[in-house]
């Protein structure tokens, strides 16, 4: 079986491992970047992959059902807008640039 290339956003398990996704691919360097559900990056060699792939210790698997917990997502409510409420108590203009000297 051909060993198949890292694609970003893929997701793959180490033989006893946790999951994780391809988030970069350097071909120039040979190496791809990983990300596990936790947030912790690592550098793999592209020889390796390909090493882990022909002994079997390297296997597809289906994203996470809440993949947001690597990319630290706040969750809005289901009409896809945040769960900070927008109301008339908050300001959203910038602070006055009172006070300051230009010329100093």
């Amino acid at each position: 079986m051909t060993t198949p290339q890292p694609s970003i956003g893929d997701w793959y398990r180490l033989q006893g491992g946790e999951s994780f996704e391809i988030v970069a691919v350097d071909d120039d360097d040979g190496t791809v970047d990983i990300q596990y559900f936790d947030g912790t990056v690592e550098e793999m060699d592209l020889d390796d992959w390909e090493t882990h792939w022909a002994d079997g210790a390297l296997e597809a698997v289906e994203a996470p059902e809440d993949w947001s917990g690597s990319v630290d997502i706040e969750r809005g409510d289901e009409d896809g807008r945040g769960s900070e409420p927008f109301g008339e108590d908050r300001d959203l203009r910038a602070s006055s640039l009172d006070g300051i000297d230009l010329f100093e």
